[in-house]
């Protein structure tokens, strides 16, 4: 089993008072990916870090295999997910695998 650990700070242009519908629509698209992009086993939006951290947002999953991280990477349903409800709302992305 492979864990794929991605997290992100908001843009500064993002309000506020939009954040929590955007990390809505984000979790429930993401978590959508189950199922649909082979390999991937779980996901876990988290969205409510704890003070003490240096990214808004993250993202937990699991995979059977190292190679599924490629899979899911360039899978067209992740793809068409992360330009539609993150790639436009994030920066300073932070990835580790293991």
């Amino acid at each position: 089993m492979v864990h794929h650990i991605v997290m992100w700070k908001f843009r500064d242009e993002v309000d506020d008072e939009k954040k929590p519908e955007i990390k809505a629509a984000m979790k429930e698209n993401l978590a959508a990916l189950v199922g649909k992009v082979p390999g991937l086993l779980t996901m876990e939006f988290v969205d409510a870090p704890l003070a003490t951290s240096t990214h808004d947002i993250a993202l937990v999953s699991t995979m059977e295999k190292a190679e599924d991280i490629e899979v899911y990477g360039s899978h067209p349903e992740h793809v068409a997910v992360a330009d539609a409800y993150v790639r436009p709302f994030v920066t300073e992305r932070a990835c580790l695998d293991y």
